[in-house]
């Protein structure tokens, strides 16, 4: 039996249903992972729509770490990240770490996933992260027989409540042992998460690792070069109190690390490939209720803002 009536929301005690209201026939919810797969996992994900309104539904996705995802009575789902489009979504998939936002028009179903950071891709996945990076495979593709075991087990759930046990119990028979270069791995996430290239450089440098192995280190788990990593980091730390900002754009309060507006503008138009007032003015419903919602549930608006 598949997922019906999904209301959406949390029972996380002190975050009240409210902050996951959406509009009629749509449904939003977070989990947080078991707190053994808390490194690895950065959180569980549940998006639904049905009714006349779900039809050719536009919603936009950040950039982001890799993410697996799983529909469940979905009509098409056709996905574009930057050049790269996916005009037929398999029903289990890998989206590779991504640089560009993400833009999807979904017809009514369930989604059911769940992020994957660094440290994560080096125990689920035995491939570079760069092979997907802005990307969309089958899941299969990348984790022979991992697609097909996920799919059967998220089939049999019941309710959106069984999502985060079943996917706790599924993730931890999964994963594998840890990488010979987790402390590495760990290391540069929390120092891309605060956007410190010369502390990138200074750890790389305290280990006796050259440059052209921190290179390959961060595209193999990451997925990008760290100069990649760190404008990314940068930039979503710079829009998202945009995009949750009411009234009139505000460039006074973009990152320090922007020696302009125009600076930062430049990197909108690589990342989302047009202006931040331009962006908000698309079909932005959907995102800024779910990064409001995975704050409160995650402490992060955005994956690739989210701590070790």
């Amino acid at each position: 039996m598949t997922i019906q009536h999904v209301t959406g929301g949390t029972e996380t005690p002190g975050i009240p249903r409210t902050l996951f209201a959406m509009p009629p026939g749509m449904a939003i919810r977070y989990d947080q992972p078991d707190a053994r797969l808390a490194d690895y996992i950065t959180g569980y994900h549940l998006y639904a729509a049905s009714g006349p309104a779900a039809t050719g539904l536009e919603n936009w996705f950040l950039p982001g770490t890799a993410n697996v995802r799983v529909t469940l009575d979905a009509g098409p789902i056709a996905v574009s990240i930057g050049r790269f489009t996916c005009e037929s979504l398999p029903q289990a998939s890998l989206f590779g770490p991504t640089s560009h936002a993400i833009h999807t028009v979904t017809n009514g179903g369930v989604m059911i996933g769940f992020g994957i950071s660094a440290l994560g891709w080096s125990r689920f996945f035995d491939g570079g992260a760069d092979r997907h990076a802005d990307r969309i495979v089958p899941l299969d593709d990348a984790a022979p027989g991992f697609g097909q075991r996920l799919v059967a087990t998220l089939s049999a759930v019941r309710d959106e409540r069984g999502v985060k046990p079943t996917l706790d119990r599924f993730l931890l028979d999964e994963i594998g042992p840890p990488s010979a270069d987790e402390e590495q791995i760990r290391a540069i996430a929390r120092l891309v998460t605060d956007d410190t290239p010369d502390a990138i450089a200074e750890v790389a440098e305290r280990w006796g690792m050259s440059p052209e192995r921190l290179r390959r280190l961060c595209k193999r788990h990451f997925g990008f070069v760290p100069k990649t990593l760190l404008i990314r980091s940068r930039f979503l730390r710079s829009l998202v109190p945009l995009i949750e900002a009411k009234g009139e754009i505000d460039y006074s309060n973009i990152d320090p690390g922007y020696v302009s507006a125009s600076h930062f503008l430049r990197d909108a138009h690589a990342v989302l490939g047009t202006t931040p007032r331009r962006f908000l003015h698309a079909q932005t419903e959907f995102l800024v209720a779910s990064l409001r919602a995975r704050a409160a549930v995650l402490g992060s608006a955005t994956q690739a803002l989210h701590r070790l």
